[in-house]
């Protein structure tokens, strides 16, 4: 029974490996389709694996779980493959990037705002628009607002700065139409710097706005 165990919890450890380290095929490298269901596999095997009784019961759990969790990995692969499609062909400006399990647009600070300020200016209210009706169009995600500073000057400063921003930010998403509910405003001042402070340009893109979306389950 030990050994048995124990082939079981090397499968496991096997599946979840080969859902980590996959990488997408050539000329697949936005599509997020295939990764999901490998991932969503490799999760339903251990569920399964952890919810038998027996040997035999574990294996047919194993199997199941696999099944199932691998075809909503697939599903949900799939509709960030096409938000993510969308948002490139309605963002005027900014980045979108497509994790697998989120999607995250990145708009850069000296866009959508003035020096010091954090009223969003009237040119990037259109892209954020745009990023609302997305959001309207796939409803059924959490949205995690978040904003970013370089590191120039107080870091009680910057952390309140990186907060009004966030909240300027959507502000206009629920303004368009994105219901309250779904927004988390969250302000990270210069805690989490994408690249290095010590260039000007590092700072630059550090001062950011993140819009983080995750499918919910």
């Amino acid at each position: 029974m030990a050994f048995e165990r124990l082939t079981l919890s090397l499968m496991t450890a096997s599946v979840l490996g080969l859902a980590a380290c996959q990488q997408p095929l050539p000329n697949q490298a936005n599509d997020q389709t295939r990764q999901g269901a490998i991932t969503g596999a490799g999760v339903g095997a251990v569920v399964g694996v952890l919810t038998g009784d027996d040997n035999e019961e574990r294996i047919r759990n194993a199997a199941i779980g696999a099944a199932v969790f691998g075809a909503a990995g697939a599903g949900i692969g799939a509709l960030l493959d096409r938000q993510e499609a969308e948002l490139r062909a309605q963002l005027g400006s900014g980045t979108v990037t497509n994790t697998g399990s989120q999607l995250v647009v990145t708009l850069p600070n000296d866009i959508l705002f003035g020096f010091d300020q954090a009223s969003v200016s009237i040119a990037s209210q259109a892209d954020l628009r745009a990023v609302a009706t997305s959001l309207n169009n796939y409803p059924n995600s959490t949205v995690n607002v978040v904003g970013h500073t370089d590191n120039v000057g107080d870091a009680a400063y910057n952390q309140d700065l990186s907060e009004r921003r966030a909240s300027a930010v959507a502000n206009v998403l629920i303004a368009s139409g994105v219901s309250a509910s779904r927004i988390n405003i969250v302000g990270r001042g210069e805690d989490q710097p994408a690249f290095t402070n010590q260039t000007v340009d590092g700072q630059a893109r550090n001062r950011r706005v993140e819009i983080i979306i995750t499918p919910n389950q």
